[in-house]
């Protein structure tokens, strides 16, 4: 008899696990350099889609080789852009036929955007892009900045090791949720993989936020996310409630590693701290259901309606 409704985290828990180590002292500059490649090339897929709530057309996807912008539109065309992290290539693909590529490799930004420019227009695209970095202290637009000139290879493999992981434990989380909930997606500009629930509730609003803000939290969220280091001494989850609950950062929530951040107004717990657990999915999917339902219970969400019933355990042919 084949058990049909086997739980995918049961699955996960049962898999043996290995995720790499990336500490931050090895990587940052490689991290520093392909945090300014992606909004490079994120920033071609917010020029040409539709805008989307949320900016949900803004970011880009974990894929079986990198990260990928998915299918953009253009003219009679449709392209891809894909960092594979695996040849360490960028790669451009239409559906009429052409493949495009780029070196990954030590290269300074302003080289980066100039090649890259170069890959769209002999493929037939012309998009203009602002220049400059967003969410990046001391932004120095890309044509210009031959200050972050590194790429390790080894340690962009890793990266991207860690996200196709962390992907499928998001993706197992969002499943849980009946109700409007982001994809799991990848955001150029804070440079975090992210899933976000909604309460289906509008949030107040928010006295001096900007334009950006203001659409990203203009209802009420739990999120969770997975930082490569940003704000932190290494790579580090995150989630929170958005507005936050009273009582939400005095919550008892798992694993134990996981602390609320004053700074950040948000829990926290260190990838290395899941990486070593006997189960680091396991782990990660305690960390992310023990914070939502935290908050979801303090800001009274109507969990019946939101939430999918569990699969109770049935065997059939």
């Amino acid at each position: 008899m084949l058990d049909m409704h086997k739980s995918p985290s049961t699955t996960m828990s049962d898999r043996a696990e290995c995720w790499p180590s990336l500490p931050l002292a090895a990587w940052k500059d490689t991290y520093a350099t392909l945090h300014r490649w992606t909004q490079i090339v994120g920033k071609v897929r917010l020029a040409l889609t539709p805008r989307l709530n949320h900016w949900w057309n803004v970011p880009l996807y974990v894929s079986a080789r990198g990260l990928t912008t998915t299918a953009i539109p253009y003219a009679h065309f449709t392209f891809e852009l894909r960092f594979d992290f695996l040849n360490h290539e960028l790669v451009l693909q239409a559906n009429n036929g052409q493949v495009k590529s780029i070196s990954l490799s030590p290269r300074s930004v302003a080289d980066f955007y100039q090649d890259f420019l170069g890959m769209l227009r002999s493929a037939g695209i012309d998009v203009k892009i602002w220049r400059m970095p967003v969410e990046i202290p001391d932004p120095i637009p890309f044509d210009q900045d031959r200050v972050h000139a590194s790429y390790h290879p080894e340690y962009a493999r890793r990266f991207w090791q860690i996200l196709v992981s962390v992907d499928r434990v998001f993706q197992e989380f969002r499943s849980r949720f009946v109700g409007k909930s982001s994809p799991v997606h990848f955001f150029w500009g804070s440079f975090d993989l992210a899933v976000t629930r909604f309460s289906g509730r509008r949030a107040p609003e928010r006295g001096g936020a900007d334009s950006i803000t203001r659409e990203a939290y203009s209802h009420e969220v739990s999120s969770v996310g997975f930082w490569p280091g940003s704000g932190l001494d290494g790579a580090a989850f995150y989630s929170y409630m958005a507005p936050e609950p009273p009582g939400f950062r005095e919550s008892r929530v798992r694993p134990d590693a996981a602390i609320y951040h004053p700074q950040l107004n948000e829990f926290i717990v260190m990838y290395d701290d899941v990486r070593r657990a006997s189960s680091p999915s396991a782990a990660l999917l305690d960390f992310c259901q023990s914070t939502y339902e935290a908050g979801a219970h303090l800001a009274h969400w109507d969990r019946q309606a939101l939430e999918k019933a569990p699969h109770s355990s049935a065997s059939s042919a």
